[in-house]
């Protein structure tokens, strides 16, 4: 097997994000966690995903800090595993994700899910990209800026 190629000194701040939460898998346990499961099995039914490659996943999540495992509440012998600070933080890229996914990748009329406000009923706003005086940007209208730390490293700014 290919040893997976690792991001951590990276100084670009996707190459690093890629490393903690990259593979498919791992962002669908942290969609599903947004969800609302929290069991292994509840990720297992889910995911249809192979036993060990989802302890696996779960494991290098908590070891990400995206997620926490906690004894059960029931007092069971069984694991729950919540959203972080660091985990919640991702909602935006999973919505970001959905919303490309909702665009890009059906057919006019095909079924899908929708996510909605849970208020109104009524699905989310798209996602914008602005500017800090407000205006929307696109690709065409950033630059990447390296950042020098003070010791003299180079690092890249998001």
């Amino acid at each position: 097997m290919v040893a997976r190629t690792r991001f951590d000194a990276d100084p670009c701040p996707v190459a690093r994000s890629v490393n903690a939460i990259g593979d498919w898998w791992s962002l669908l346990i942290v969609r599903d966690a947004f969800d609302g499961s929290r069991r292994f099995g509840e990720f297992h039914r889910s995911l249809g995903i192979a036993k060990n490659i989802l302890a696996a996943r779960l494991r290098a999540l908590e070891e990400a800090g995206v997620l926490h495992g906690v004894p059960a509440p029931d007092g069971g012998s069984h694991r729950e595993y919540l959203l972080t600070d660091r985990g919640r933080a991702l909602f935006p890229v999973i919505v970001a994700l959905r919303q490309w996914g909702e665009e890009q990748c059906f057919t006019p009329g095909e079924e899908h899910s929708r996510l909605l406000d849970r208020r109104s009923g009524r699905p989310l706003r798209r996602l914008e990209t602005r500017a800090a005086d407000g205006r929307l940007v696109g690709p065409q209208d950033t630059v990447v800026e390296k950042v020098h730390q003070p010791d003299g490293a180079l690092t890249e700014s998001p």
